[in-house]
């Protein structure tokens, strides 16, 4: 089982690499379960990681055609492996595979990205479909995997789906062919459950930081937590990674889990500009 940690920004994409991560993913925790970031800051994630793991890029819920499949370009354009999609407000299959057909990445244009559908656990609250519904339409459109999170944040997935529901939901995902991640407040005490029915991946964010979900990534929370998976350690990161026009090692790199006003304030500088 892998551990996809999300980061508001390249500081943070730097913390989750180097306690472990196996994919970073890039969102904005304060616009909701799928707030997209910035493109600039989508692009400096990009540059921290610096091809050491995949970087997926949250979309938010779709919403139009049109807007869905320029923000999957754009997305792709920085170079992420995944694009995620969720579903708030749509009630409709119909409706929800063709938003899912427009945000499908091209392929053979977009530097082979994939698509990953998100279902909400609490699917009700956030008016969108079930979730073995949302992995119908992840089959038929080609997706790659599917997401069970929660669209409401305090109350976490399995305090919302019993084992029993959440089982035949990654067994009816695997069976589509698609791989199954679960998240959605999870904490290190559910990695068993999780790895137990068969996920492929937990999605962190609130439990891998100092502060809560809108606090900042620690790495030595996200070591911890994968430590946690059960699955061999990824290859550690370069001895440097890029930062602007030069090399920072990681030991200076570590500074920025001491001292809050990082670069993660330049960039924000940056996009109110």
């Amino acid at each position: 089982m892998q551990l996809l940690i999300s980061v508001a920004g390249p500081a943070e994409a730097r913390a989750a690499l180097r306690g472990g991560a196996d994919v970073i993913d890039a969102k904005d925790p304060r616009r909701g379960a799928l707030g997209p970031v910035p493109p600039r800051r989508l692009a400096a994630v990009r540059a921290a990681v610096a091809g050491a793991r995949p970087i997926s890029a949250a979309l938010g819920d779709a919403a139009s055609e049109d807007a869905l499949a320029r923000a999957v370009a754009l997305a792709v354009s920085v170079g992420v492996a995944f694009v995620k999609v969720g579903f708030a407000g749509v009630t409709s299959e119909p409706r929800a595979r063709r938003l899912a057909l427009a945000a499908q990445p091209r392929a053979g244009t977009d530097g082979g990205a994939r698509l990953v559908l998100v279902a909400y656990a609490d699917w009700r609250h956030a008016e969108s479909l079930a979730p073995a519904r949302v992995v119908a339409v992840a089959a038929a459109v080609g997706a790659a995997g599917v997401l069970l999170d929660t669209v409401k944040k305090g109350v976490p997935l399995f305090a919302i789906e019993p084992l029993a529901s959440l089982a035949a939901w990654v067994a009816a995902a695997h069976a589509a062919g698609l791989f199954a991640a679960l998240a959605g407040g999870l904490s290190g005490s559910d990695f068993v459950r999780a790895r137990a029915l068969g996920a492929d991946l937990v999605g962190v964010r609130g439990a891998a930081c100092v502060g809560g979900r809108t606090g900042r990534v620690s790495r030595t929370r996200v070591a911890a937590l994968r430590a946690l998976t059960g699955a061999a350690a990824p290859p550690p990161p370069p001895a440097c990674v890029p930062v602007g026009r030069g090399l920072l090692s990681q030991r200076d790199v570590e500074l920025s889990e001491i001292v809050r006003r990082d670069d993660e304030m330049l960039h924000a500088v940056r996009e109110r500009a």
